[in-house]
């Protein structure tokens, strides 16, 4: 997530960082290389100058200038200024004092509407409410079974008529059946075009009218840069949205649709898409957002995220194991699961302070969780159990039934050990029993060295 952005601004921040005297001159040179950075990014052009001046002109207050570490100093307005174009706050979604409130989800085909829509409703179900899914896009082929299909395995049933070609009536009896079957969020997916078209426009225009959303949610592809801030733009201008979902964040390495769209549209960015499963949906922090842009990671999402998906009997278990000196295979297998839980090796990565850099040229690759899971699984249950008993003959057959070279079996065996004398050095120390308060394995911490 915003890899390239990240490390460009790394560096121009380190140069700024060690500015002992701050002059007008150093100033405005830096800001020229910030200038560049943000415009190979894609972010809009008026974005960057409204940004660059505010910087500058809070950069050569008295404050500043008279400062120890004027360097620093300028680096904290760029934090702050970038919070602001991000929005300053999270914002969460507007639900109506009548039942059922109906989020209306807008945007152009291709965008990630569909798959947003199921990802709502599963993340709202956690936060209590009972979501009803309603399939209005009577367009796109297989667009009603795709929801269905990911409304299953959110557990979220779907509402939909067989046969009907009439998006507005789909929408209005949808309202009825969530009423009569206590659903007390509605959310609509509607249907998208491959560009802005006044049809498609007419369309949600009429839904809108119809069944009177407490949020209309514009999703837009974050990849698309500025094209998705001209989209937000039209979208705007016809609807007068609550708010925008980032699709597609985790394959976005320059951000231009993130640090553009909050000011030109002037709505909120309420939610970002970070990975393909139903789960990788986050609520959107500006100052978190900006903390990672900046390569400072976002260490509170990475301890919620933990929070909210490690097992906590799973953890106390492992927790007794570490005491005793008794992590064994069966312990990292379900450590490793749990950990795929959290999202992608890369999302969990970019949380963590000096990502950027660290990782700057280098592909992580979830497949590597795969392997040694496959390896793990080929083991018998004693050798999982007591892992010493792991001969040559043995290792050749957990490579065989894994489709692994001895060598990869090896290595994993290898892995498996250090761990095992991390945990006996853990076990000893101060910041085991703040991450077993916190409930974060120290597996986590382990995989991420």
């Amino acid at each position: 997530m915003f890899e390239d952005l990240s490390v460009k601004l790394e560096g121009v921040l380190k140069k700024i960082r060690g500015q002992g005297k701050i002059t007008e001159k150093n100033i405005d040179e830096s800001l020229r290389e910030i200038r560049r950075v943000l415009f190979d990014a894609d972010v809009n052009y008026k974005v960057v100058k409204d940004f660059l001046e505010e910087v500058k002109q809070k950069s050569l207050g008295e404050n500043v200038l008279l400062s120890i570490t004027p360097g620093q100093l300028i680096v904290k307005i760029i934090n702050d200024e970038l919070i602001k174009l991000l929005g300053s706050e999270n914002v969460d979604i507007n639900f109506s004092n009548e039942i059922p409130s109906v989020i209306l989800v807008v945007g152009l085909q291709g965008s990630g509407k569909t798959t947003f829509s199921a990802k709502l409703a599963k993340l709202l179900k956690k936060r209590g409410k009972t979501p009803l899914l309603a399939a209005c896009d009577i367009y796109r082929p297989a667009a009603i079974e795709q929801l269905k299909i990911l409304g299953k395995q959110a557990d979220i049933p779907v509402f939909s008529i067989d046969g009907e070609r009439d998006a507005i009536k789909i929408a209005q009896t949808a309202i009825r059946h969530a009423k009569n079957n206590a659903r007390d969020t509605l959310i609509i997916d509607t249907a998208g075009r491959l560009a802005i078209d006044e049809e498609m426009m007419n369309e949600v225009r009429r839904i809108k009218d119809a069944v009177k959303p407490a949020e209309i949610l514009f999703v837009v592809d974050s990849m698309t840069g500025q094209d998705a801030v001209n989209t937000a733009k039209s979208f705007h201008d016809q609807l007068d949205f609550n708010g925008v979902v980032l699709t597609k964040l985790d394959g976005d390495s320059r951000g231009g649709a993130a640090l553009s769209i909050r000011s030109v549209v002037d709505k909120p960015i309420k939610f970002a898409s970070v990975g393909e499963k139903l789960d990788q949906l986050e609520a959107f922090f500006p100052d978190r957002m900006a903390s990672r842009i900046l390569g400072k990671g976002d260490i509170v999402s990475f301890v919620e995220k933990a929070q909210q998906e490690f097992d906590q009997d799973e953890s106390a278990k492992l927790q007794e194991k570490l005491r005793k000196n008794k992590f064994d295979f069966e312990d990292f297998l379900a450590q490793l699961k749990q950990i795929k839980k959290m999202g992608s090796l890369s999302s969990i990565v970019s949380m963590l302070p000096g990502a950027g850099n660290a990782l700057k040229g280098k592909q992580i690759d979830d497949k590597v969780i795969v392997k040694i899971e496959a390896v793990i699984l080929s083991m018998t249950s004693d050798e999982r159990s007591n892992p010493r008993i792991l001969n040559g003959s043995r290792r050749r057959r957990i490579a065989n039934g894994s489709g692994n070279s001895i060598q990869e079996v090896n290595r994993v065996i290898r892995q498996f050990e250090d761990m095992q004398k991390m945990m006996k050095n853990f076990n000893k120390s101060k910041l085991f029993n703040t991450m077993r308060k916190m409930n974060i394995p120290p597996t986590l911490m382990k995989n991420l060295k």
